[in-house]
């Protein structure tokens, strides 16, 4: 049996602090969700960087990130990744979408999923690190309020995500396990 093979389809821009210290959302997907033996690869779709057609076929599974954009969005590269979308539903590709990946995915399919495709609405990769730099960015651009800032950081350090839980989840799904 050969080497598996997983696309990640990177569909925001990183941020320098995500470049710096994970390699950017990539770094963070496989770090998640590799294990030896694997090879991931990025598209960046949002930047207009997406499979050959040819190259569908080598790739075991594909993840789809989270965005900033709207998943019902008319922007080139949204419906690009529409009808990549239903060429990967056709050919019975497993796909992981998170967050926008889950909203384009029920954009793209009519709401109507297979059991090869599986979406998450919130972000199981992300860490109380992530969600931090998050929280800052967020009020440096006065999107949120200092004051609530500092009070979703504070529930963050209380608790984390399980983890292992998500991972066994999404890498069960993405391999067969599910």
């Amino acid at each position: 049996m050969g080497e598996k093979r997983f696309a990640v389809l990177l569909c925001a821009e990183d941020s320098e602090y995500m470049k710096n210290k994970y390699g950017g959302y990539f770094g963070v997907f496989v770090g998640m969700l590799a294990e030896e033996g694997e090879t991931w690869d990025v598209f960046k779709v949002a930047l207009g960087e997406f499979p050959e057609d040819e190259e569908i076929e080598e790739f075991d599974g594909f993840v789809i990130t989270g965005s900033c954009a709207d998943a019902h969005g008319n922007d080139m590269w949204i419906l690009k990744l529409l009808n990549l979308l239903k060429k990967l539903v056709s050919l019975k590709k497993k796909v992981l979408g998170i967050c926008f990946g889950h909203q384009i995915l029920g954009r793209a399919l009519g709401g109507k999923i297979g059991h090869h495709i599986m979406g998450i609405q919130g972000h199981p990769e992300y860490t109380k690190d992530i969600l931090s730099h998050l929280i800052d960015r967020l009020i440096q651009r006065n999107l949120i309020k200092d004051t609530y800032g500092k009070k979703v950081r504070t529930q963050v350090e209380e608790r984390e995500p399980d983890k292992e839980a998500w991972k066994t989840l999404c890498t069960s799904f993405l391999k067969g396990g599910l």
